[in-house]
C-alpha cells in the first residue's frame, strides 16, 4: 500500500445553543453557542470526495495510532472532538451526538466531502452506533434524566457508511461488567467484602461459574444502588426549588472485570492480569477508572445501563448503511462477545464480520496488525465506491 505524507489542520465548528446551566468549563452553551475543536488529518496531493470520521464521546482522537496510519495510506480523516473532551463528568451523550451531526454537516458543506464514513473506534463504536440510529430514525426529545434536548429538530445527517472497530457496546454497560461489587460503602472505598473482592486473594482464578454469577449480580445491584440514590438527589433538588441544579459525586473501584484476572473467561489473546490501562488492580483505584468523576446527569446518560440511550445494541439495529465491524483478538479492553453481538443484532443488508488475529486494543508496538487493520479499513471502503 502507498504510504503518503499527511498534514493537519485544525477544525473549529460552532453552532448555536444554549444550556441551562454551564455543564463544562469554558464557554460551552452558556454564551448561547458551543464551540467543538477537532483536527483533519490528509494526505498531501491526494484528494478525496470521502472523509472517514473518528469522534470518542470523551477524548481526542488525532494523535492516537489509527487515525493517522488511514491518512497515510490516502485517506481524508475528520478527528472530531465532543464540547465534553476531557472531561467526562458531565457528559450527556444525547449532546456528543449533537456534536457529532456538527462536524458531519461542516465535513459535506464546508469541507466539500461528498460521502461521509463513521469509524466507530473503541468508545466511538456505541457513540456512532448511536449517533446512525438517530440520523436515520430520530426519537429522542429528551435526556434520561427528564432534561428537554430534541434530536428530532437537531441536523444530523446520516453517515453513508458505520464502522465498529475494536468497539464496546457502550459506556454504561461497560461499566456494569467493570465495577467493583466488593465495595459496601460508597463513601469508603475501604470496606469491601473479600469475598468479592478480585484483588484480596481471598478468589482464585480459574473463577467458577457459581462465582461469576454471583459476582456479576453484585455488580448490577451496585450499578442501581448508586442510580437509585442519583434520582433520588435529582429528585430532592428539584424539590428545593432553588438555583442549585447539579451535584458531582466518586465512584470507586470500578476496574474489576474477572476476566481482566481470568483469561479463560471469553478467550481470546488476551494477556492474563492485564487490561488496556495496565495493571487492572492499580486501575481500580486510579484516577482514570470509568465513572470516577461524575455529576448525576452524566451518570443517567452515559452509566446506568436502564437509563442510556447510548447502547450499541439497542441502536445497530436501526441503522441500514454497511457495517463493517472488527475484532481485535487479542483485545485487552473490549471482550469478543461485544462486537460479536453487534454484529449479530445489525440489520444492515450489507455487513461484514473481520478478526484480526494477535491484535491488541491500541496495536501497541503491534505495526504489522495496524498495518493489517488500515489494509481492511481501505480494502472495504474502496469495494463499496467509498
Amino acid at each position: 500500500m502507498e504510504s503518503y505524507d499527511i498534514q493537519r489542520e485544525p477544525v473549529i465548528v460552532s453552532f448555536e445553543e444554549t444550556s441551562a446551566f454551564t455543564e463544562v468549563y469554558g464557554f460551552v452553551g452558556s454564551q448561547g453557542k458551543v464551540f467543538l475543536e477537532g483536527q483533519r488529518i490528509i494526505p498531501k496531493s491526494k484528494p478525496s470526495d470521502t472523509v472517514l470520521v473518528f469522534m470518542h464521546p470523551a477524548t481526542t482522537l488525532n494523535l492516537m495510532p489509527l487515525p493517522a496510519a488511514m491518512a497515510r495510506a490516502g485517506r481524508h480523516v475528520l478527528c472530531c472532538g465532543s464540547r465534553f473532551a476531557k472531561n467526562d463528568a458531565p457528559l450527556i451523550m444525547e449532546k456528543v451526538a449533537a456534536d457529532l451531526g456538527a462536524y458531519v454537516s461542516y465535513a459535506r458543506n464546508q469541507l466539500g466531502y461528498g460521502k461521509v464514513v463513521l469509524c466507530g473506534w473503541s468508545g466511538g463504536g456505541s457513540l456512532a452506533t448511536f449517533y446512525q440510529s438517530q440520523a436515520e430514525h430520530p426519537t429522542i426529545t429528551q435526556t434520561p434524566a427528564g432534561d428537554p434536548y430534541d434530536l428530532t429538530a437537531v441536523n444530523l445527517p446520516p453517515a453513508d457508511a458505520l464502522m465498529f472497530v475494536a468497539a464496546h457496546i457502550g459506556r454504561a454497560h461497560t461499566l456494569s461488567e467493570w465495577i467493583d461489587p466488593s465495595v459496601l460503602d460508597e463513601l469508603d472505598p475501604d470496606r469491601r467484602n473479600p469475598e468479592l473482592d478480585l484483588y484480596s486473594g481471598a478468589v482464585s482464578t480459574p473463577y467458577t461459574a457459581e462465582f461469576i454469577n454471583k459476582f456479576r449480580a453484585a455488580q448490577s445491584a451496585r450499578i442501581r444502588s448508586i442510580t437509585d440514590r442519583v434520582l433520588e438527589r435529582l429528585s430532592d433538588l428539584e424539590r428545593r426549588g432553588t438555583a442549585e441544579m447539579e451535584r458531582a459525586f466518586i465512584t470507586h473501584r470500578t476496574m474489576a472485570d474477572p476476566r481482566f484476572l481470568d483469561p479463560s473467561l471469553e478467550p481470546n489473546g488476551r494477556k492474563a492480569n492485564w487490561c488496556y490501562m495496565g495493571n487492572p488492580e492499580t486501575a481500580n483505584s486510579g484516577p482514570v477508572g470509568l465513572a470516577r468523576f461524575s455529576m448525576l446527569r452524566a451518570w443517567l446518560s452515559q452509566w446506568s445501563p436502564d437509563h442510556t440511550n447510548a447502547d450499541a445494541l439497542k441502536a445497530i439495529p436501526a441503522t441500514s448503511v454497511p457495517l463493517l465491524v472488527v475484532e481485535n483478538e487479542a483485545d485487552d479492553a473490549v471482550p469478543p462477545s461485544h462486537p460479536q453481538k453487534v454484529f449479530e443484532a445489525a440489520g444492515a443488508k450489507d455487513k461484514q464480520y473481520v478478526k484480526i488475529d494477535g491484535a491488541t486494543h491500541y496495536y501497541r508496538d503491534q505495526p504489522e496488525h495496524e498495518a493489517q487493520a488500515v489494509s481492511i479499513l481501505d480494502t472495504w471502503m474502496k469495494d463499496r465506491n467509498l
